[in-house]
């Protein structure tokens, strides 16, 4: 028997064990034998038909030889750290949805995969169902990326959305969204960019092959955007979106971090809405390829999750080449370095305005305020220029 744990039945879960059952013909074929459900391991109960797989025992998932792949959807970096690890240690192939702790531990636990001779792969982590880290690992081998981009939360783009089309504050937006069930009670870490940094922190890792801590990255979340902002960008033909946004500095170091960023219509993510995610992958061969697609969700992420226990069934014994080394915040290059033009709503009229940024693309002005696309310059530049005006907003462009 090819036996399967899941540990932790939420959300993504109980995804995984309907898509296990819904789709086992198509399942047993792709990984070549047959893949049967064995343990659930909750604290809590969980409902028919899967009651008689309960356990809540970790030790008989890692005692049984007949368990090859365990699926971590626990989330955090607390008891699903300790649960990998043991995992790993037992000789069991692990895969995961868990960002939190592919962020922080994967250089840790894909090194005590390859010692142990098993897999660690973590394809849901990043962008739900989206399929980008094994083409990045794969189907992309043959460049050198030296720029990725992307809109890596659903919560903060629905939000982004229902303010450029229905006018709506942020306050209004999020509370929208949390009566849709698109955000938390607390979306602390979706608002604030936490998410999006941890996502923008594993594409960087398998991109750069070097370690980066989120904890390393400068992060803004969407809290400062205001219905203003949309209205002017909307209307000068850009939208809003929080990027994370990672890119090779010709040094060797990486500038890496997320923030709001004003998008251009012709670039393909302004075109992206709701909840939907898309991610950008700039290479020296193929030039922009762009991944689009359910960025969370039940079965969206359990499909991701599901995929990689069919991988991991196939190469039960040939492990999968995944890994990125140490690394160390000297590798980070500051982005305040990075040359942009930027987005700046400031406090004064459109005449004191032209006569600052001669070449500003001007995209509204009402009652003594100016909002305006800037020419390339940095952090430190555009800082200076604005030194004697009344910032109001200011974010980057791209694209």
């Amino acid at each position: 028997m090819y036996g399967i744990a899941i540990l932790g039945f939420g959300v993504v879960g109980s995804g995984v064990a309907e898509v296990l059952d819904k789709n086992a013909d198509r399942i047993t074929l792709g990984a070549a034998r047959e893949l049967r459900l064995k343990y659930i391991v909750d604290i809590k109960d969980v409902p028919d038909p899967y009651k008689n797989l309960l356990t809540r025992d970790f030790g008989a998932v890692l005692d049984d030889p007949d368990v090859r792949v365990v699926a971590e959807t626990i989330g955090g970096a607390g008891i699903a750290y300790e649960y990998t690890r043991r995992a790993l240690e037992a000789g069991k192939s692990v895969v995961t949805s868990n960002k939190e702790l592919v962020a922080l531990h994967g250089c840790e636990l894909l090194r005590l995969a390859r010692e142990r001779g098993v897999n660690y792969l973590f394809e849901a982590s990043v962008g739900g169902g989206i399929p980008i880290l094994r083409p990045i690992t794969q189907c992309l081998a043959a460049n050198k990326i030296y720029e990725i981009y992307g809109i890596l939360n659903g919560t903060t783009n629905y939000i982004l959305t229902a303010m450029i089309k229905q006018g709506a504050s942020f306050e209004d937006a999020l509370r929208l969204a949390q009566a849709s069930g698109y955000a938390e009670a607390d979306p602390s870490s979706d608002i604030d960019g936490i998410d999006a940094c941890r996502k923008i922190c594993i594409l960087a890792d398998l991109s750069f092959g070097r370690h980066i801590d989120p904890d390393w990255l400068k992060t803004v979340g969407i809290r400062a955007v205001t219905a203003a902002d949309t209205a002017y960008a909307d209307r000068g033909g850009y939208k809003i979106k929080l990027l994370g946004r990672a890119v090779a500095n010709g040094d060797g170091r990486v500038s890496a971090y997320v923030a709001p960023h004003l998008v251009p219509a012709e670039n393909l993510l302004a075109g992206v809405e709701g909840v939907m995610n898309a991610i950008v992958v700039r290479g020296n061969a193929i030039g922009d390829v762009m991944f689009y697609g359910a960025g969370a969700g039940k079965l969206p992420t359990a499909s991701a999750v599901v995929a990689d226990i069919i991988d991991a069934a196939k190469h039960e014994h040939s492990r999968k080449l995944i890994s990125w080394d140490t690394g160390e915040p000297s590798m980070l290059r500051d982005s305040a370095e990075l040359v942009s033009r930027w987005y700046a709503r400031v406090a004064a009229d459109e005449a004191k305005i032209l006569t600052a940024f001669p070449d500003a693309e001007v995209l509204g002005a009402v009652s003594g305020e100016t909002a305006f696309v800037t020419g390339e310059t940095s952090k430190a530049g555009i800082d200076a220029a604005l030194a004697n005006f009344g910032v109001l907003s200011l974010f980057r462009v791209i694209g």
